[in-house]
């Protein structure tokens, strides 16, 4: 048994069921894998803040996909939305780190080859919004449309159709980005990934909670990854 914490896995645990969830592109997958990590016991490999995303990872077989394997979606994953080194992802999916730098350099590159998709970005700030613009369509992406409040967004999707949503939770006096996305999943099915400053306030687990957080500042690899999980629905684990 891995030498956590209580506090350790505390800090980590939210993380940890963001990052099971991206990878499984569910949140009720992505929690029953962290919660087999917790009964199957943690890597006694692991150091205290690794050791559940260890935990998590080890019970993924890798697998081929249509364009990266699943070890290079874990990879990818906790470099770019967990913020891991790149020693400490390969020790969390159980990989020699030189094998793990390979693996991410061609990942990054597999994923310039995925086919776009029309994303529709749900943004209060326009200096923001046309950051997230450019990064999406450097991430080979076309954006269909922005919207800063919550009626213009369901309008919007209605009008639109888009493939993915991009949110911001906090929309300011234009309302609330959550309540924005349910009322558009009530006539439409379709990925969303959240934007937020604070994505504990997201994993709470009190409530139903999205599948994809990204924290704000982002790189553009978080946003192609997180992009990539969401329209490719993550990886089955049955």
């Amino acid at each position: 048994m891995s030498a956590v914490t209580q506090g350790e896995l505390l800090r980590t645990l939210p993380f940890a069921r963001r990052y099971a969830r991206a990878l499984t592109g569910s949140q009720q997958r992505g929690d029953a894998l962290v919660a087999q990590a917790l009964r199957a016991g943690l890597p006694p490999d692991a150091p205290g803040p690794i050791a559940l995303f260890a935990g998590v990872s080890r019970l993924v077989p890798d697998s081929p996909g249509e364009h990266i394997t699943a070890k290079q979606r874990q990879l990818l994953l906790l470099t770019a939305l967990e913020d891991l080194s790149v020693t400490d992802a390969a020790l969390a999916v159980g990989l020699p780190v030189r094998e793990a730098h390979q693996m991410l350099d061609s990942a990054r590159n597999a994923l310039l080859a995925v086919a776009a998709t029309d994303i529709m970005v749900i943004e209060d700030e326009p200096i923001i919004a046309m950051d997230i613009r450019q990064l999406v369509e450097n991430c080979g992406h076309n954006v269909v449309g922005i919207a800063s409040g919550e009626a213009e967004a369901v309008a919007m999707a209605r009008e639109l159709k888009p493939g993915l949503i991009l949110a911001d939770v906090n929309l300011g006096p234009g309302g609330d980005g959550i309540s924005a996305v349910q009322r558009i999943l009530k006539e439409q099915d379709m990925p969303v990934i959240f934007v937020t400053a604070y994505p504990e306030r997201l994993l709470t687990a009190e409530h139903l909670e999205p599948a994809f957080i990204i924290s704000k500042p982002f790189e553009p690899v978080a946003l192609a990854i997180a992009t990539y999980q969401a329209v490719s629905g993550g990886l089955t684990l049955d």
